[in-house]
């Protein structure tokens, strides 16, 4: 008899994961059909002994002979034993059936088993069945958690019951005291007690009674602060940059929460690609535990590109390169060049319109970053910067430069100032407008969030304000504040629901509208901003156009849903617009839109494809709806 391969199709995993397929009989090796049966059909302990077995792990792995195949299931008697064990079942019995021979941890029987096996040779698949009478489930009884130093079980206040999550009555599972353990362990390590460990275990199964007794000993050791810290493994880059970068200092509380901040902080510096903290496995003589920082260098150079696509922003491609450690303390140069293609409708030329070069619009950045001057936290950043960009709104042309100090008072709190110049020439509507600015901008960022393109929870913080006075030569006088603030909050312990929400606000004063520059006036709508509409063409209009507004109002809502480790959904609602006035007056509209996105998990971020419609459309809307592609989050 044959039998035909098995076909199967999974797109990127969207509709769960399926038991490997055996391959067909054959003369070189002995596949086999497996089946599990439990008596009460519980399925989760089934997939218990599926995870488990070695019989399930290599179906698609088949043995060479009959031999082996009896062998692995041999093997695999006392591995279900064992999972049955640590799921609470002491009074489990096990039979595995190859070819209708049982073989159980008190009667095995190979050699008929092997005998049976052999006939299915090139025939059929060896049919093998796991048969499983899992008894009652356990129960604890007593529960004890001693101190090692005294023999007493802790105190409440001491170890809360919070922490250890096991309690008389609860199932005798394996699993559930391991995990207590580790709870128990890092409750202590929290508590600045490095060397807290359990000492001791005594479990004791009561076979008649159906019950378990457990008792832990566990060592909290001694409190300890963060001691010394030596930086090992940097070749190529000063270690006082990393030491910059480090915010504890000796004699601060230990917890493991501060190491692993501090290993983020560190990995900050772009020349570094991983850091490595060790501690110490002793106290020094003031009560403090070393720590051991190594490091791994990046190669200084690289160089990328990237294409993106939106049916409201148009096509745009982007290429850069950057030195990572340009003098030996991981000074950062980057030149960037970006080229994208915008019309008066929004990156959609006519079909019977020709290619004209001026829809070109394109910038060159180049940005140069010193951190940690002299070995301290200010980083000094200077970026000149040369535009012409297109909008449905305006064309513009401008060269850029800013220059100034970044304070860095932790990983998470930042201060910059600084000066800025910028000499361009803005034309729309409303007429052209030639203009030179001169600046002195001052920001404020807090960031506490776990990741920069896929954040699960935390917040961001982003406030900036920048007076153009006259006296310093501006000729548009004026003031330019904005604020960004988003959050996430992660609903389950796995972050595969969470929701995260953003606010946008923006105010110019001290300069009427038309004085001002237009691409220095607020526009909402795009990629960036509300999904749905076109490019900065949420504001004001004049004679049909947008002009732009002195105020503006952004907000965001998704809901970034995992199907999948590799697949999510996002349903979002976007919502803005600019205003004439300097401050929000709700004189104009807020538009508001909503779609769906579909992410797909790498480890350099997520791939985003979003899809966005109008609630509402108005009178000059030419977008039913618009489609994004980039990677990261939307926000």
């Amino acid at each position: 008899m044959s039998i035909p391969p098995a076909i199967a199709f999974d797109f990127f995993g969207l509709f769960g994961g399926r038991d490997e397929a055996p391959p067909p009989p054959n003369a070189q090796t002995l596949p086999y059909n497996l089946d599990f049966t439990v008596a009460g059909g519980d399925k989760d302990l089934v997939q218990v002994l599926k995870d488990a077995s070695t019989l399930q792990s290599l179906k698609g792995d088949p043995p060479p002979d009959a031999e082996a195949l009896v062998r692995r299931a041999e093997a695999d008697l006392p591995r279900l034993n064992d999972a049955l064990w640590g799921a609470g079942y002491y009074n489990a019995r096990i039979a595995i059936n190859v070819a209708g021979v049982p073989l159980s941890l008190q009667s095995p029987r190979p050699e008929a088993a092997i005998r049976a096996a052999t006939v299915y040779r090139s025939q059929a698949l060896v049919p093998i069945q796991v048969t499983v009478d899992p008894g009652p489930q356990f129960v604890l009884r007593n529960v004890a958690i001693l101190d090692a130093r005294t023999g007493r079980p802790f105190m409440p206040d001491d170890l809360p019951p919070r922490v250890v999550q096991i309690e008389p009555g609860d199932p005798a599972r394996a699993a559930d005291i391991v995990a207590a353990q580790a709870r128990i362990v890092d409750h202590f390590r929290a508590e600045s007690r490095p060397f807290a460990k359990v000492t001791g275990q005594n479990p004791v199964v009561i076979h008649p009674a159906q019950v378990m007794d457990i008792s832990l000993t566990v060592d909290p050791g001694p409190q300890a602060g963060i001691g010394g810290i030596a930086i090992r493994g940097a070749e190529n880059v000063d270690p006082a940059v990393v030491r910059s970068f480090i915010y504890t200092e000796p004699g601060d509380p230990y917890s493991p929460a501060a190491l692993a901040s501090m290993r983020k902080s560190i990995l900050n510096i772009e020349a570094l690609s991983s850091v490595r903290i060790r501690e110490g496995e002793t106290l020094d003589a003031y009560g403090n535990l070393p720590l051991f920082v190594d490091i791994t260098e990046r190669p200084p150079r690289v160089i990328g590109a990237s294409v993106q696509y939106s049916t409201t922003d148009g096509p745009a491609v982007r290429a850069y390169w950057a030195h990572r450690n340009l003098f030996g303390g991981a000074e950062r140069l980057r030149l960037e060049g970006s080229l994208f293609y915008l019309t008066e409708n929004g990156g959609r030329p006519e079909d019977d319109e020709d290619f004209d070069w001026d829809d070109l619009g394109g910038r060159f950045r180049a940005t140069f970053l010193k951190p940690a001057l002299g070995g301290t936290r200010n980083d000094f950043l200077a970026e000149a910067l040369v535009e012409r960009d297109r909008t449905e709104g305006y064309t513009s042309r401008l060269v850029n430069g800013t220059a100034g100090i970044r304070h860095r008072f932790s990983e998470k709190f930042s201060i910059q100032g600084g000066i800025e110049y910028e000499k361009g020439q803005a034309s729309d509507i409303l007429g052209q407008v030639d203009y030179t600015l001169v600046g002195l901008p001052l920001s404020v960022t807090y960031d506490s969030t776990d990741n920069t393109l896929d954040p699960t929870e935390g917040m961001k913080l982003l406030a900036s304000v920048t007076p153009y006075p006259d006296f310093l030569g501006s000729s548009v006088p004026m003031t330019i504040a904005r604020g960004t603030a988003s959050a996430y909050w992660s609903i389950d312990e796995e972050s595969r629901y969470i929701l995260a929400g953003r606010l946008g606000l923006g105010s110019i004063i001290g300069a009427d509208l038309e004085e001002i520059p237009a691409n220095r006036r607020f526009f909402a709508g795009g990629g960036g901003s509300v999904r749905g509409f076109g490019y900065r063409t949420l504001s004001p209009f004049f004679l049909g156009e947008p002009i732009g507004g002195r105020s503006l109002l952004e907000a965001s809502v998704e809901a970034r849903i995992k199907v999948t480790d590799t697949i999510g959904i996002v349903p979002f609602v976007d919502a803005g617009t600019a205003f004439e006035s300097s401050y929000p007056d709700f004189d104009d509209s807020i538009r508001v839109s909503a779609g769906l996105g579909l992410r797909y998990y790498t480890a350099i971020g997520p791939i985003r494809l979003d899809v966005a419609v109008p609630v509402r459309r108005e009178r000059g809307d030419d977008r039913s709806f618009a489609i994004y592609v980039g990677i990261g989050q939307a926000f």
